[in-house]
C-alpha cells in the first residue's frame, strides 16, 4: 500500500486529474465511452505505469562474445 503513495510526480498528478475530469464528463454527458479512458488514466496514475523518461522502447541487450 505504501508503494501507491510514493514517488508522485507531475505526470502522475496530471494522469489523475485527467482521469477525474474524463470520469466527471462521462457521467455528466452520459457518454460512457469516455469512462474507459478515465479508467485507463486512473490505472496509470495509481500504479505508476506509462512511458518513462527513456521512452516506451524495450531496452536491447547486446550479446558479448
Amino acid at each position: 500500500m505504501n508503494r501507491f503513495f510514493q514517488n508522485w510526480h507531475f505526470l502522475r498528478y496530471f494522469r489523475l486529474a485527467l482521469a477525474v475530469c474524463l470520469g466527471y464528463e462521462a457521467i455528466r454527458t452520459h457518454e460512457w465511452f469516455f469512462m474507459a479512458f478515465a479508467a485507463f488514466f486512473l490505472f496509470q496514475a495509481i500504479f505508476n505505469f506509462g512511458c518513462g523518461p527513456n521512452g516506451c522502447a524495450v531496452p536491447q541487450k547486446r550479446n558479448k562474445k
